[in-house]
């Protein structure tokens, strides 16, 4: 997310907002309007919102978390379309044709959130909204005679309707994800109410049987304003204790990001404004049947194509590769830049190995079974070789260390973590062991030194001897070399101490997306540069 200008699709369904204390009588049919007021970009893909007044645009006095939602995405990256609208419940959504405008404008790839609940609650019939539904999560139904559609109506439960909308969603290859309701303004003993009604359950429910990822919304509201008390609650709901003010529904819509950080594979990790990429994730616990499953190594997609694999730390592949805690490897980023037509982009590093550990532990000569001739492998160690070569309980145990320099020194160890007797070399010495098993099989090695840290002195950014030492494995072993270290510590004291804030997830060491594009670009720049620029055909031009 380097660029944050530009223009965000948001359409709203605009409709006064109506508070389940309100009379005001909802059309029988939905306005016959479009649900984006202004064309989406086919392009990108579209987060869509169904849902009710507790997420629609509305008056200042009953502002849905919705609206705001809009200003935590980058508007060049995705396009966002709130249509939830106020009095629906989930049966009189789809019986005015709202889920058919929304549904028409939905294709693969995109996502839809839906949350409903509060008017469900309502009259199955009446005269005034009839609008319902039956409180459950089966299949049984009612039927009648609607005294304000003047039409026969069969009703159905609350879990029926909303399983249709994760069966249309599913069936366009777009992606539903299931929210409890917001929180009423009222309180106990200190306490905020949390049940409002069986809907939240029946969510959650829905959400482990139907196995669609689900957000609590109600838990992760009901926590924050317990955090805060109700004395700093109260100016959040000027008009009634459901609907939110401005600031009330930016809390809310912050909370729904949070929790949207901890889908499996961080879906929208790329997508976010800097606000949003400010938004810490939310508790894991918050998040069901979402949150990160374990995924395998990566392997080469179309083993027909030249593979160009990656190996190192956490800083090329953070934990699984999808972003967790905000924190990115710049391979992950990488791969959106080659064309996957003409190459296939590998990242096997592992996070928290050295160049010995990932030797040691088997990682290398599993990675080096995916060669063939004509491949590529990128290496960049550094961070976790300066570790201890070998440690004494208590845990964490990681023997990771290697002999500093690039010399032929060895050390015999009895291993206190593996068990096992070890010779541990020097960081030079496990380079050069990567570079000829490359070679053997006809393979391609290119060093990368390691990426440096958030760590400045003076105004400038701390090189690492390992920087040296791969620039001197790479000379001597005449193998082509980026100087990663180096090109990205000029960028961070281009930009300045300031600047290179949202760079990095954590203190010093794992880069947030902006980061990790950011290096990802300085790699594919260096290897431009190479001579004969051997992957340049490979790019996405």
């Amino acid at each position: 997310m380097l660029s944050l200008t530009a223009f965000l699709t948001l359409a709203a369904l605009a409709a006064p907002a109506v508070s389940p204390s309100d009379t005001t009588l909802p059309p029988p049919l939905a306005a016959p309007e479009a649900v984006a007021a202004t064309p989406l970009n086919p392009a990108l893909p579209t987060l869509f919102i169904a849902g009710d007044s507790t997420a629609a645009k509305g008056p200042p006095t009953a502002t849905g978390w919705g609206v705001p939602f809009a200003d935590y995405f980058d508007a060049t990256k995705i396009n966002l379309v709130n249509a939830a609208r106020g009095g629906r419940s989930s049966r009189t959504f789809i019986r005015e044709g709202l889920w058919d405008q929304l549904l028409a404008k939905v294709k693969a790839g995109d996502t839809v959130l839906i949350q409903f609940g509060h008017n469900d609650a309502g009259a199955i019939n009446d005269a005034s909204r009839a609008r319902g539904s039956i409180r459950s999560v089966g299949e049984e139904t009612e039927q009648i005679d609607n005294l304000l559609t003047k039409q026969p109506e069969l009703v159905h439960t609350y879990g029926w309707y909303l399983r249709k909308m994760i069966a249309d969603v599913r069936a366009k290859k777009a992606t539903p994800v299931l929210l409890s309701i917001t929180i009423r303004n009222e309180w106990k003993d200190g306490k905020v109410e949390r049940a409002n009604g069986p809907w939240s359950v029946f969510t959650a429910e829905l959400g482990k049987t139907e196995n669609v990822a689900f957000i609590d919304l109600t838990s992760l509201i009901a926590d924050d304003y317990e955090r805060r008390g109700a004395e700093a609650v109260k100016p959040f709901f000027l008009k009634d204790h459901t609907h939110t003010d401005p600031a009330g529904a930016d809390l809310s819509a912050s909370l729904v990001v949070a929790a949207l950080k901890n889908l499996n594979g961080a879906p929208f990790a790329r997508v976010l404004s800097a606000k949003g990429q400010a938004v810490a994730a939310a508790p894991l616990a918050a998040v069901v049947n979402a949150t990160r499953a374990s995924r395998a190594q990566p392997v080469p997609a179309d083993p027909k194509l030249p593979t160009l694999f990656l190996i190192g730390d956490s800083t090329v592949r953070n934990g699984q590769g999808d972003g967790n805690n905000g924190q990115w490897g710049w391979g992950e980023p990488l791969v959106t830049l080659f064309d996957p037509k003409k190459i296939n982009v590998v990242n096997r590093a592992v996070g928290g190995l050295s160049s010995r550990t990932f030797l040691t532990l088997g990682h290398w000569e599993k990675t080096l079974a995916l060669t063939k001739p004509g491949d590529f492998v990128v290496m960049q160690f550094g961070h976790n070789d300066n570790g201890a070569l070998n440690d004494e309980p208590p845990p964490p145990l990681r023997a990771r260390g290697t002999i500093r320099g690039t010399g032929d020194e060895a050390v015999e160890i009895d291993n206190v973590m593996t068990k096992k007797h070890e010779v541990v070399h020097t960081y030079g010495w496990y380079l050069r062991r990567f570079i000829a098993d490359a070679r053997d099989r006809g393979v391609t090695p290119i060093v990368a030194s390691l990426v440096p840290r958030k760590s400045w002195t003076g105004g400038h950014i701390n090189r690492a001897p390992y920087a040296a030492w791969s620039a001197g494995v790479a000379h001597t072993t005449k193998t082509a070399f980026i100087p990663l270290n180096e090109i990205v510590a000029i960028r961070y004291e281009a930009l300045g101490a300031e600047g290179v804030e949202k760079l990095f997830a954590d203190a010093n060491t794992h880069t947030s997306i902006d980061g990790a594009e950011l290096n990802a670009a300085s790699v594919v720049a260096a290897l431009k540069s190479l001579p004969g620029a051997p992957l340049d055909s490979y790019l996405v031009k």
